[in-house]
């Protein structure tokens, strides 16, 4: 996804490899703490199951249950013999991380709301933020509700609330006010953010027609907006999903929304800024790609950007700035970009992952580019090859122990049954640990009842 070389980086450190390297590679040296090998499952060798931690609300991000410690949501369940969905899983997160015994699956049974008398069979999380400003994350889930094709469908979307208990119960469907559409498209891909300003969660979704639909936040129980208008036009119709992000610094959520892909799978770009009346105003132009992350990767005024181009990753410094170089890569349609503070210095890494990760270098190694005050440093990287073989993804660039460093967890797939999830700790002054502190398998959530 993203490629290319940084101008005028100067070099650093050479590319070290965390895994299989010689020299130090004990756990003190690293700055790891340990590998903890986790079966979720009460098997007697691991990890039993556990209750989940009760809280009392924060504002920490993807805190379901309000303990002031991030928690982990995963899809695409490994399923032998489980069917083709296996739900969601959650992993919650407690004083030095993820625990993974703590844990909860959610499925279309056991919490979809039904529709016209119907359960969903797909059910598939989205997006996730506090939308009724109770101090714990709500979960959005896109689902598929009884539609016979004629007309405008119905919406897909439901809403799992958070609670001391994490997320419980039986969700709701999405409310989109019939003056918020536009078109006979599903009102789908949800995107969160504070796009007014006001301090309230809002949500921006796909309508149709290079149009968005703008919903107001606080939302009540029932899933119903605060308020909602007229939809917003915008340059492109299909949001890339993910929380939204204030590029420009204004205090206000922007939003970024991709045309539709070309044979390549590239798409144009462009980010439509927040304001006092939410999204409306387009920012900057972004070129083509596949995958946009932004983040701090040198000491300018804003946000930068790094995209995923069929060419390479494309830098561009305080967007709206010019373009400003690249970096290298093969395959750049098969990588994916993500950026987090590694490091603890408040400058974001860029996080390249996929078949085209880095020149030379395995299917399966995810490449870290450190950020600095003139910018990425295409020389000062870290590889890590990750614990098991297969196919390897980021699942999340975050501070799950409450360190102040992101922590980089990565999933590999070896089929549809069987996969490694694992978490390497972000490192003061080497980016990230050499090894996983902790592993587990998305299996044991279909091994029995949770939650």
């Amino acid at each position: 996804m993203r490629r290319g070389t940084v101008v005028g980086a100067a070099a650093m450190s050479c590319a070290l490899l965390l895994a299989g390297c010689g020299g130090q590679d004990d756990d003190t040296k690293s700055g790891t703490r340990g590998h903890r090998p986790v079966s979720m499952a009460d098997k007697g060798e691991g990890a039993p199951s556990q209750p989940v931690p009760r809280g009392k609300g924060s504002k920490v991000d993807d805190d379901f249950n309000g303990d002031g410690a991030r928690d982990l949501v995963l899809d695409d369940l490994v399923h032998r013999g489980h069917g083709d969905d296996a739900g969601i899983g959650i992993v919650y997160g407690g004083r030095n991380g993820l625990t993974p015994g703590a844990r909860q699956l959610l499925s279309a049974h056991a919490n979809g709301a039904r529709i016209k008398g119907e359960l969903p069979a797909a059910f598939e999380s989205e997006a996730s933020c506090d939308l009724n400003k109770d101090g714990f994350t709500d979960l959005l889930v896109s689902t598929d509700p009884p539609y016979d094709g004629q007309g405008r469908p119905p919406v897909p979307l439901q809403i799992l609330f958070g609670s001391p208990r994490g997320l419980t119960g039986k969700a709701v469907q999405l409310k989109v006010p019939e003056q918020a559409r536009f078109g006979n498209d599903w009102p789908d891909q949800p995107v969160c953010g504070d796009f007014d300003g006001d301090g309230a969660n809002d949500l921006v979704l796909h309508a149709s027609g290079a149009r968005l639909s703008f919903l107001r936040g606080p939302f009540t129980k029932r899933g119903a907006p605060r308020a909602a208008g007229a939809p917003v036009t915008a340059p492109g119709n299909n949001l890339v999903t993910g929380k939204a992000t204030d590029v420009d610094g204004d205090g206000y959520d922007d939003v970024l929304v991709r045309k539709a892909a070309g044979a390549t799978g590239a798409a144009a770009g462009a980010l439509v800024l927040g304001g006092p009346k939410g999204p409306g105003e387009t920012g900057v132009l972004f070129p083509a790609g596949k995958d946009t992350a932004f983040g701090r990767f040198g000491k300018g005024r804003g946000m930068d950007a790094a995209i995923a181009s069929p060419s390479g990753v494309a830098l561009r410094y305080d967007v709206p700035g010019t373009l400003r170089g690249s970096l290298e890569a093969k395959n750049a349609m098969d990588t994916a970009v993500d950026a987090g503070d590694l490091d603890g210095d408040g400058l974001s890494e860029l996080v390249i992952s996929g078949a085209g990760s880095g020149s030379g270098g395995g299917a399966g190694e995810v490449r870290v580019f450190r950020g600095r005050t003139s910018g990425l440093a295409a020389n000062a990287t870290a590889v890590v090859v990750p614990s098991a073989k297969g196919t390897t993804q980021v699942l999340k660039v975050a501070d799950f122990d409450g360190d102040k460093r992101a922590d980089l967890v990565l999933r590999t797939y070896r089929g549809d049954s069987a996969d490694t999830v694992g978490v390497y700790p972000g490192i003061e002054g080497e980016l990230v640990a050499r090894k996983p502190q902790l592993t587990f398998s998305t299996e044991e959530f279909s091994s029995r009842s949770d939650g």
